[in-house]
């Protein structure tokens, strides 16, 4: 897992860097300058365009003039930086990457209030503004000038982060920084980058190597990681000689009604795919010519309102929600699962029935797994004003409940018994389509019946989910629930056999 820093930690990273490697502040800047232009000339690889880098005083200054240079070297000849002198202060690598400035063939000019930026025309534009260590709203001259250049409406790229933008910590609902097209961050992402709100800031970013000292980065302590492929690929064991079908556990799928039996036919054929040696679906009696149609490999426990489940304890795992209803025969059901104290993924209307009764979120049992979206989440835990907030209650209260919290989104946060939160990378925005959580919810339960722990079912879940999606992503312009369902076994065959 790829350990994410607050900008305090990657400053020490910087510093630690220049005085281990070792390697000059300025050989440092000059590093990233070059990893920022080798991304950008991927994209804008016509030299004709006339470019505008703005710089202010500080490191996210000098490195903004660093690539000036660098971009002259490459053939860029339209090119003109902008010194924001909204600061008596430079910080030293500023002052001599400016010097190599003013001795280069690179025009330059000095703003000194908002007012002298006018009648820019320009192709696009680099933001070198303000760094990563900002944790106010910008101000002063700042407003305005950023103001100006966001209604020149170009595509513009930042160094690092874009102006204006926290990188960790409550983000504003009414940001005022730059809104860039694409943000190239050094060596690690931004926590906010995986926020939603982060939107607003950037369409799209990418990070590149600059040769910091990565076990350093990797010790230091922090409450936010990346998962990767190597991480599920050292969790996934692969089948063995002689194992049959209850080596891998018998999953409960408790979903689906009378107008929503998709939801359950989804869920079943999800925890099918994902390696569930036996799934049965405890599903309304009107819904079992469509599952012995659809998943003849399911078994049956046909649901009435008398249903109770007599022995929780021969299932390996029990999902309770998709397609479910909040009515009091499944609201008793919930309540008497929870009470027999069996770890339960819970997802959709079990968590809306939770909404209503608080007292059973006390009482579940260590090592549940809650799937919420974002209203599901704010039912269960009360309304929240950012997405800092909803994760940091995430946090809280799968520590004080031992369990583990899966809030979806773009990025899904992982909130685990211990306070960290891993952030899944894989998905994408042809996933956007009914039915997906309840593939989310079969596949968790496929490998909390293999014995997979809490933290791993989570973890493959929610990777192989996202890496499915992407798969089919590449020739499907939108993808659907079923279709992921079915591409479940061929992800986990690819990352078992790389």
């Amino acid at each position: 897992m790829r350990t994410l820093l607050t900008s305090a930690q990657m400053r020490s990273a910087d510093q630690f860097t220049i005085a281990n490697k070792p390697i000059a502040s300025i050989d440092l800047m000059e590093k990233a300058a070059r990893a920022f232009v080798q991304s950008f000339l991927r994209d804008e690889f016509d030299t004709t365009k006339s470019v505008a880098i703005f710089c202010g005083k500080g490191n996210n200054g000098g490195d903004g003039l660093a690539i000036a240079h660098l971009l002259l070297a490459n053939g860029y000849d339209n090119i003109k930086v902008y010194i924001v002198n909204f600061s008596e202060r430079q910080s030293d690598d500023f002052a001599i990457n400016l010097q190599r400035i003013d001795e280069s063939r690179c025009k330059k000019t000095d703003i000194n209030q908002p007012s002298d930026l006018k009648n820019l025309k320009v192709d696009l534009i680099i933001d070198a503004i303000l760094g990563s260590g900002l944790n106010k709203p910008l101000d002063g001259g700042y407003v305005e000038l950023v103001k100006g250049i966001n209604k020149l409406n170009k595509k513009v790229y930042a160094v690092d982060v874009p102006t204006g933008f926290f990188a960790e910590g409550k983000l504003s609902k009414d940001y005022n920084g730059i809104k860039a097209y694409k943000t190239i961050s050094f060596q690690r992402p931004k926590i906010n980058f995986f926020f939603p709100e982060s939107a607003a800031a950037t369409e799209k970013f990418e990070v590149v190597d600059i040769d910091l000292d990565e076990p350093y980065i990797q010790k230091q302590d922090s409450d936010f990681y990346v998962i990767e492929e190597s991480d599920i690929q050292k969790i996934l064991h692969p089948r063995k000689l002689f194992s049959h079908k209850g080596t891998y556990g018998h999953a409960l799928i408790i979903a689906g009604n009378t107008n929503t039996m998709g939801a359950a036919l989804l869920s079943s054929m999800a925890c099918l795919h994902s390696g569930a040696g036996l799934t049965t679906a405890c599903i309304p009696q009107s819904g079992l010519t469509a599952l012995n149609t659809t998943l003849p490999e399911v078994m049956a426990l046909p649901r009435d309102e008398y249903t109770r489940i007599e022995d929780p304890k021969k299932y390996q795992s029990i999902a309770i929600g998709p397609g479910l209803g909040t009515d009091p025969e499944n609201e008793k059901l919930l309540e008497s699962l929870i009470l027999a104290r069996q770890p339960l993924v819970i997802d959709a209307d079990a968590l809306n029935i939770l909404g209503e009764r608080p007292d059973l979120i006390e009482k579940l049992a260590p090592n549940s797994i809650l799937t919420p979206h974002v209203k599901e989440f704010d039912r269960l835990f009360g309304e929240h004003e950012s997405w800092w907030d909803r994760v940091q209650s995430a946090r809280e209260h799968a520590k004080k409940l031992k369990i583990v919290i899966v809030l979806k989104n773009q990025y899904t946060f992982i909130c685990l018994p211990t306070g960290k939160v891993l952030i899944n990378p894989t998905g994408n925005p042809a996933m956007a389509q009914g039915g997906m959580g309840d593939i989310l919810t079969g596949i968790i339960a496929g490998f909390v019946a293999q014995k997979y722990s809490a933290t791993d079912a989570a973890m493959l879940g929610c990777y192989i989910h996202g890496k499915a999606g992407d798969g089919l992503a590449h020739d499907h312009f939108v993808v659907t629930a079923s279709q992921v369902a079915t591409r479940i076994s061929k992800e986990i065959k690819m990352l078992i056999t790389k």
